[in-house]
This record gives structure tokens, C-alpha cells and sequence, in this order.
């Protein structure tokens, strides 16, 4: 319960569902449908208005827990794509949006960005046929990303199978739901994704 409790914190200080936990995030046993104010003895009535520092501060945590990223990794992140050509919105967009475990909860084979880091790191996920046990592998254009054909034996594909049946897949991949093979068919840009985060903040953060 502590590591559930803590998740919940996360996004009643970010003050919106960051769907952490999966299922239990639409039900009324979410933490922000019973308690929708930040967390500690004062949330309910703690007010301020914060700076602008600390409204960017809020939208890269809010960014962080959701795709579960380190500090570490995300300055990395930004570090690499000031180095690249191109808005670094949507650079900043595709380096969270093409983390293998994202992608993998983008095909709806797991309910939860947790439980895909999960999938991938038991080794359950094949890149262009090579087993990849790193949810924070960059996934490409072009790459094909399968469920290992023993993993279909295992009691957790029918787990797979019941997420996929509510999933709706982003038009930048395509999804065979019978085979259980994916592919990124371009890259994702600030109008198809998740929107967390205002990102524009973010950047404006590590700008600093």
C-alpha cells in the first residue's frame, strides 16, 4: 500500500490523474476522485499562487511521473536535443513519446506505464526481432515492435489481450491486434500526444 499511496500523492500534487495505477484510476477508488486537493495535513486549504519558476517546476513533474523518467534522465533528455536541430517541443515530445515502454502502453498491451516497464524489462518485448530489456530504448521510425511468441503461452497474455480491447491507438502507430505486432509509422508531434504537461514550460525550465 505504501507504493500505491505514493503514486496517488503524485497525482493529487500534480493536481490532475496522471494514470499511474491503470484500472483503478477510473474508478472511484482513484485518490483524486476521493480526494482531489494536494496531499498532507493542510492541502484542503492550502492556497498560493505560484511563480512562474515553480508553474514550470510543476509541469516537468507532472511529465516525469507520468512517463516515469528520473531527474537524472530527463536533464539527459534535454541535454541530447539541445544539440539537435528542430523545436524542441516536439523533440522534447518524441524522446518521452519513443521510450520502448511507452510504446508498449501506446499498443494497449499493458493499462499502465508501470506495468510496461514491467513487460519490457522480464524481456517479454522483440525490436525488429531482438529482444530489448531497456524501457527506455529510443523506438525509431520503421521499427516493429512484437510480443515474444512464448510470452503468448504465459497467463499474462491474457492479461495483454483484455488491455488491448480498450485501447485506442495513436494515428503515429500501426497496430495488428491479432498478431500483436506494431509499428512506428512516423513520429509523434505536439498535436497527438498525451499531453501531460503543458511541454512549452518544460522547455522553458531547462532553458533557465
Amino acid at each position: 500500500m505504501i507504493i500505491l499511496e505514493a503514486k496517488c500523492k503524485k497525482c493529487r500534487r500534480a493536481n490532475q490523474k496522471l494514470f499511474l495505477k491503470g484500472e483503478r484510476c477510473f474508478g472511484q477508488k482513484c485518490a483524486m476522485t476521493r480526494r482531489p486537493y494536494a496531499p498532507g495535513v493542510h492541502g484542503k486549504a492550502f492556497k498560493r499562487r505560484p511563480s512562474e519558476y515553480g508553474l514550470q517546476l510543476a509541469e516537468k513533474q507532472k511529465a516525469r511521473y507520468a512517463y516515469g523518467v528520473s531527474e537524472k534522465q530527463f536533464k539527459n533528455y534535454f541535454k541530447e536535443i539541445v544539440q539537435q536541430e528542430g523545436d524542441k517541443e516536439i523533440l522534447l515530445v518524441q524522446k518521452l513519446e519513443n521510450r520502448l515502454d511507452n510504446i508498449v502502453f501506446r499498443l494497449g498491451w499493458a493499462n499502465s506505464r508501470r506495468l510496461s516497464r514491467q513487460l519490457v524489462n522480464h524481456g517479454h518485448i522483440l525490436v525488429n526481432g531482438r529482444k530489448i530489456d531497456i524501457p527506455s530504448y529510443q523506438v525509431k521510425k520503421g521499427d516493429i515492435i512484437k510480443i515474444k511468441e512464448r510470452t503468448k503461452k504465459l497467463a499474462i497474455f491474457e492479461t495483454i489481450k483484455a488491455n488491448l480491447k480498450k485501447c485506442e491507438i495513436p494515428v503515429w502507430i500501426s497496430s495488428d491486434k491479432q498478431k500483436f505486432i506494431g509499428e512506428v509509422k512516423t513520429m509523434p508531434g505536439l498535436d497527438n500526444w498525451e499531453k501531460v504537461a503543458e511541454i512549452s514550460r518544460i522547455v522553458e525550465f531547462y532553458s533557465r
